[in-house]
């Protein structure tokens, strides 16, 4: 049988080896990083931080208006024209330039002001909306060319150059939220030099701006849906630190944290369908195919965060002292990655199909919902343990949600883009 099916599927069964090496490194790696960072920070600072960094995700999926998916549907599908598809991503990111300065601003004033020095907030924001998202397109062009290995090692590497810079700022004098941005930024303009200089695949520069506008209304879409899905995956941080304050933001910041490590491999098979449905639509007839693939990646997701939770209810310490501060309760949480990972994974399946307007549309509706179940829980369980019981829940309706949505949508032909 193993045999049969390295014979069906051994390409794919190797692409996704290469694709899971990386995201096993960037695990390893992740990890030693979060460690370093959430035990020098205090729990506000750490909050603080995280949240803004997710804020900067956000603003990131502004940058050229969502061109990056024609960017890499090209190199999936027709990487002879990725030289033209580069001039227009970087004519796009010029002019969505001004819009995401203007967003970052009013995001500040209405989340971090008197808080966080605007400095140090714009330092953040750069970071991740610049630095951090060119690192990301290249490993995206790779992913595109079916380059994995080039694109795991890109990430491994940029994840190692933040890693060592917590460890740097680990063993410094001075732990403020301050001193980290230089470190911070650093390590990111570090990584994308290291990506443009040896991991980015030269072309010559065509700009040819009657060809972008057939794609322009894919990349709206894109990039509408793209800040809907970070809204709803990112910035709950910000609703937390809103109704509960910077401490209580750390202590989530943290939990989620714990979360998202599981999402590393479902990533990894999120990308290689996506580029299999781009190029065969009706991939996934089969209800007991995606049965089967659902039951997986929330299997995988909840036995990661149960075996993170079993070795802190051992060893409380063993990921420092603000980590053991969640030590008796992330088990709490154990259904949350599943269902988060699965609504990740709805917003793929649509995507793959171009059907981008529909999941720009579920993922506004996930977003409020999201937001509207977090207040609610925050407000009436201020307990950590009632609410992070209660978080089960939420991600659980949200999951319904999605896969209603998704699902049906996945009912009305697909077009090619």
């Amino acid at each position: 049988m193993l045999a049969e099916l390295t014979r069906k599927h051994g390409a794919l069964l190797r692409s996704y080896a290469s694709t899971l090496g990386g995201s096993a490194g960037r695990l390893i790696i992740s990890l030693l990083y979060f460690v370093s960072l959430a035990n020098s920070f205090s729990i506000s600072d750490f909050g603080l931080f995280a949240s803004a960094s997710a804020a900067g995700i956000v603003l990131s999926r502004v940058i050229s208006f969502g061109f990056v998916s024609p960017l890499y549907r090209t190199a999936t599908v027709k990487p002879q024209l990725l030289g033209t598809y580069y001039a227009g991503f970087l004519a796009a990111a010029l002019v969505s330039l001004p819009v995401a300065a203007l967003a970052g601003w009013i995001i500040f004033r209405a989340f971090f002001s008197g808080l966080v020095a605007g400095p140090v907030f714009v330092a953040i924001i750069v970071s991740e909306m610049l630095l951090w998202r060119s690192l990301e397109t290249i490993v995206i062009v790779n992913n595109g060319l079916n380059r994995f290995g080039r694109a795991a090692m890109l990430v491994v590497i940029g994840t190692a150059l933040r890693a060592l810079a917590a460890l740097a700022f680990a063993f410094s004098a001075d732990h403020s939220l301050g001193a980290w941005v230089f470190y911070y930024l650093g390590a990111n303009a570090l990584s994308l030099a290291a990506a443009l200089i040896f991991y980015l695949p030269r072309r010559r520069l065509r700009f040819r701006p009657k060809l972008y506008l057939r794609r322009a209304m894919d990349a709206l879409w894109t990039s509408g849906a793209e800040i809907l899905f970070y809204i709803q995956m990112e910035l709950d941080k910000l609703a937390v630190l809103a109704i509960g304050g910077a401490e209580l933001a750390g202590i989530y910041a943290i939990v989620m944290r714990l979360a998202d490590l599981t999402a590393l491999p479902v990533r990894a098979f999120n990308m290689l369908l996506v580029q299999k449905m781009m190029r065969m639509a009706q991939a996934l007839r089969s209800f007991k195919t995606r049965a089967g693939i659902e039951f997986l990646i929330f299997a995988v997701s909840a036995a990661g965060l149960a075996a993170l939770a079993a070795l802190l209810w051992l060893y409380p310490n063993a990921l420092g002292r603000n980590v053991s501060l969640v030590a008796g309760v992330l088990g709490l949480a154990i259904c949350v990655p599943g269902f988060r990972n699965l609504v990740e994974y709805h917003a793929e399946l649509l995507y793959a199909r171009s059907q981008t307007g529909l999941r720009m549309l579920n993922l506004g509706l996930l977003a409020a919902m999201k937001m509207l179940l977090l207040a609610s829980v925050l407000m009436n369980a201020p307990e950590t343990r009632a609410w992070l019981l209660q978080m089960n829940l939420v991600f659980a309706l949200l999951w319904a949600c999605s896969a209603f949505l998704t699902y049906s949508a996945m009912r009305i032909p697909s077009r090619r883009v």
